[in-house]
């Protein structure tokens, strides 16, 4: 029940800013929620467009939940931030103008990975978003425990917003 409630409030805290990509200019900002083996924690995602399906940011993550493994992990051992690239293809799949794909790749500081997100926008400046990213170089190839945390498959959902 415990980890139920921690994730319930994480994901309700990831609902306070985020956002939409509407092409060069364009400044797009995500928090949401992450989720990885052994550990839940939130992201802030920043995007600035570059063209009308181009945008760069990068991200920040801090691990929150991690009491499954044994003792208690340094704050380096939860942080991770990285910078990204998309390409926002939402207008090439012409699903709607409410819907955005983008595929990436982000340069962290624990690896080199790609990540493939999805948007959805109620109005002009409020949507929701998943992303899902995996590790293509890990910088550490013999991390073990916490070294693990930010090397490995990671699962977000959130609100976006147009700032």
């Amino acid at each position: 029940m415990k980890k139920i409630i921690t994730l319930v409030l994480v994901i309700s805290a990831s609902f306070v800013n985020a956002q939409a990509f509407k092409g060069k200019g364009d400044i797009k900002l995500q928090v949401g929620a992450t989720i990885q083996e052994k550990a839940a924690g939130i992201v802030t995602t920043a995007d600035f467009g570059l063209g009308e399906n181009i945008s760069y940011g990068f991200s920040v993550s801090y691990l929150l939940n991690t009491t499954n493994v044994a003792g208690t992990p340094k704050f380096d051992d939860r942080f991770d931030a990285k910078a990204r690239f998309n390409a926002n293809i939402g207008n090439v799949l012409n699903v709607s103008n409410k819907f955005d794909v983008y595929p990436g790749l982000d340069l962290g500081l624990r690896n080199f990975g790609a990540h493939l997100g999805m948007r959805y926008f109620f109005t002009d400046g409020f949507g929701i978003y998943t992303e899902g990213g995996i590790p293509l170089a890990r910088y550490n190839t013999n991390a073990i425990g916490y070294e693990r945390f930010n090397n490995q498959f990671v699962f977000q959902i959130g609100a976006s917003f147009n700032l």
